[in-house]
């Protein structure tokens, strides 16, 4: 299930609001720019689905956001706790960025966790299955996958060279929580 803390940039310890509900995390994350849907198959997707099939599931959602918001691009990314280099992957995310082109990942399956830093508050997102989230270009984030991770992600570009980030130099990130190997089980 998605949750939604929201926490003062000053402090990662005490969150000023916290938010379970999909209708009342989508309504907060609107008001900042934020897109917060739910998406249903169309259809079954087996364990180990090609991209070609997941993509295929989603297809009436992902067209509509093509149409929408002009994205060119389409793929599906996978990660699991044996992966020899989850620790690498985590690491390049956990640091504050932005894009110019909109971050869009659909969670087939598993979950992570985005952390937004927005006019002086920090947005911190559990993202799980059936959870679309849209941040757009130039917003400070970052992400988490966990120690263990495990998640199945749709992701829509602009730019079909993928994800490109430029990294802001803050250490904010650092005084956030992380994203627990509990949680990835728990969301799975």
């Amino acid at each position: 299930m998605s949750h939604l803390r929201i926490f003062s940039e000053d402090n990662g310890d005490t969150p000023l609001a916290t938010y379970a509900t999909h209708a009342e995390i989508a309504e907060v994350l609107g008001q900042v720019g934020v897109r917060f849907e739910r998406w249903q198959a169309n259809k079954p997707i087996a364990a180990g689905a090609s991209q070609d099939e997941v993509i295929e599931a989603y297809r009436e959602d992902i067209d509509r956001l093509m149409r929408e918001e002009g994205y060119r691009s389409v793929d599906v990314v996978s990660l699991t706790a044996d992966h020899p280099d989850r620790a690498a992957l985590r690491q390049k995310f956990l640091s504050e960025h932005t894009h110019a082109e909109d971050e869009v990942r659909f969670f087939v399956d598993g979950s992570g966790q985005f952390t937004l830093h927005v006019e002086g508050k920090v947005y911190d997102l559990l993202c799980g299955k059936g959870d679309l989230i849209g941040v757009p270009d130039g917003t400070r984030h970052w992400f988490d996958m966990s120690e263990e991770p495990h998640f199945v992600a749709i992701r829509l570009f602009t730019n079909p060279a993928g994800w490109v980030a430029e990294f802001t130099g803050d250490e904010i990130a650092a005084r956030f929580p992380r994203m627990l190997p509990a949680t990835v089980k728990a969301h799975a």
